[in-house]
């Protein structure tokens, strides 16, 4: 009788631990492997510098959603375009506010993995 109690106990915490992982990691690895290739650029083409990048997407995922993230890095894109197309993105304030979630976020992985 304890058996099927257990494998029940199991099934659903492995199903509510996937659905967790699957909440924590929304970010496709397209997404996560251009900006560890950003990163590394910025930071250096080293063993560290993997390190370091991985572990800042990883933060960065944990904090802001990756709809936000994909605003904010519209956002940055679309801000060097010339004129009035690019002026609409640089003036915003919803591009300004996802912009500085970013920030925050980026900020936040310096400090845990830099």
């Amino acid at each position: 009788m304890l058996r099927p109690i257990v494998a029940v106990a199991a099934l659903l915490a492995g199903t509510s631990m996937g659905a967790r992982a699957q909440e924590i990691n929304d970010y496709p690895t397209s997404a996560r492997a251009e900006y560890v290739f950003g990163c590394m650029k910025a930071n250096g083409e080293s063993r560290q510098a993997i390190e370091q990048c991985s572990c800042s997407i990883d933060v960065v995922a944990s904090i802001i959603p990756y709809d936000r993230y994909v605003t904010a890095e519209t956002v940055l894109s679309m801000a060097q375009v010339q004129g009035n197309l690019g002026g609409q993105f640089r003036s915003s304030e919803q591009a300004a506010n996802a912009l500085n979630d970013l920030r925050r976020a980026q900020a936040e992985a310096e400090v845990r993995c830099f």
